[in-house]
């Protein structure tokens, strides 16, 4: 199947193929038709699926100039509403099209609210430009739920019901999510009609991904990372890590060590978070170093290494890390860096995902390394405190 196929608009097709897409992905292919159609679609749809891509053609096909607010997307953090936007703007020149989303001044976005046919943001905000009018949803066609599961995790849910309540009940609903938690099918249920269910849960090619572990003492942890990641060929590499401080220790140890990283977690100013991004993707810092904020929904292309310099509690989380590489037919390769702490969440992730490979390989030796200062902070409990320069 091709573009072509779905019945889009020429200014549509124009824009995607400027996009330099030439093949649908599965989840375009499955739900594209329906969402042109104006039906309810609720769709199993990992990072990485192309779904972004899917609901933007539905946006501005449905969309029209100068008469309001059309178009909703819901969306769980404020660098996925970005992501949306921007893609939404590139499918059409003729829509206003913005984020909104806490962190930053509300006066510009009541202002572009006038004018806006497209709005993409948070629950949080949304609410209080409800709560203010300075957002009349009247006029709603389409309702896009973005990352569901997500915001179920985050406690989003009681907030985007209300904002459900505010939208009118003759409408075209979209829910897309990575998994379906019986939270998010009640909510399919109680506020959609006869939704059109896709699944397109691939996430990466196994054929491509190559999983390792290391099991290291607790100590010489951040020496293994800083040593693979100036031993090894690489192109852009993401570090995840649990907490914003390990982040802030890790990425600044990194950089002491010769290793251009750059940081980036929920700690920071959308400003800086956006830098953060931008240099990360246009390759003036090779290794981005992150929480799970840098997970989910972020166009963020050619990552070939993920390392988990610690392993997530929640398993679901591994999987959308991992999401993050071997893509588009690439090899991507995911190193965990295992100690004492680890081993629990690490368990869980093998009991679930029975069908990963993650082969153990043997720890290289390694060089003392600088180690950078930071604030003691009780987010490192149970972790070494580093107060020297220098670590095995």
């Amino acid at each position: 199947m091709k573009f072509e196929d779905f019945k889009l608009s020429t200014d549509t097709l124009a824009k995607i193929r400027e996009l330099k897409f030439t093949q649908p992905t599965q989840v375009q292919e499955e739900s594209i038709p329906s969402i042109i159609q104006g039906k309810d679609v609720i769709g199993e749809s990992a990072t990485g699926s192309g779904k972004t891509l899917a609901f933007g053609a539905g946006i501005v096909e449905h969309s029209v100039p100068k008469q309001g607010v059309q178009a909703l997307v819901l969306t769980p953090t404020r660098e996925l509403a970005e992501q949306v936007k921007t893609m939404v703007k590139q499918l059409s020149s003729k829509l206003h099209i913005m984020a909104v989303y806490g962190g930053v001044g509300i006066e510009p976005q009541i202002k572009n609210l006038r004018v806006a046919e497209v709005v993409v943001a948070t629950p949080g905000r949304l609410l209080d430009h409800l709560q203010r009018g300075t957002i009349n949803l009247d006029k709603l066609k389409l309702l896009v739920l973005d990352e569901a599961d997500h915001m179920l995790d985050m406690g989003f849910i009681e907030d985007v019901e209300r904002i459900i309540n505010h939208c009118p009940k003759e409408r075209q609903t979209l829910f897309f999510s990575a998994t379906m938690p019986s939270e998010v099918q009640r909510l399919a249920h109680r506020y959609m009609h006869e939704p059109v269910k896709v699944s397109a849960t691939k996430m990466v090619d196994p054929s491509k991904l190559s999983q390792v572990y290391f099991d290291v003492q607790r100590n010489v942890k951040l020496s293994l990372l800083t040593h693979l990641l100036q031993k090894e060929d690489r192109g852009l590499v993401m570090v995840f890590c649990n907490t914003r401080n390990t982040v802030d220790f890790v990425a600044k140890t990194l950089k002491v060590n010769g290793i251009k990283s750059i940081a980036i977690h929920g700690g920071f100013t959308q400003n800086k978070r956006n830098k953060s991004l931008e240099m990360f993707n246009d390759g003036k810092f090779g290794v981005l170093v992150c929480t799970d904020v840098a997970a989910r929904g972020l166009h963020i292309n050619d990552v070939s290494h993920v390392y988990n310099y610690d392993i997530p509690k929640n398993p679901k989380e591994y999987v959308h890390r991992i999401g993050r590489t071997a893509r588009a037919g690439k090899e991507g390769q995911v190193i965990n860096l295992l100690c004492d702490y680890d081993h629990d969440n690490f368990s869980r992730v093998k009991n679930d995902y029975r069908e990963f490979e993650i082969n153990k390989v043997q720890t290289p030796p390694l060089s003392k390394i600088k180690i950078a200062r930071v604030v003691a902070s009780n987010q490192f409990r149970g972790r070494p405190r580093n107060r020297g320069r220098f670590s095995n």
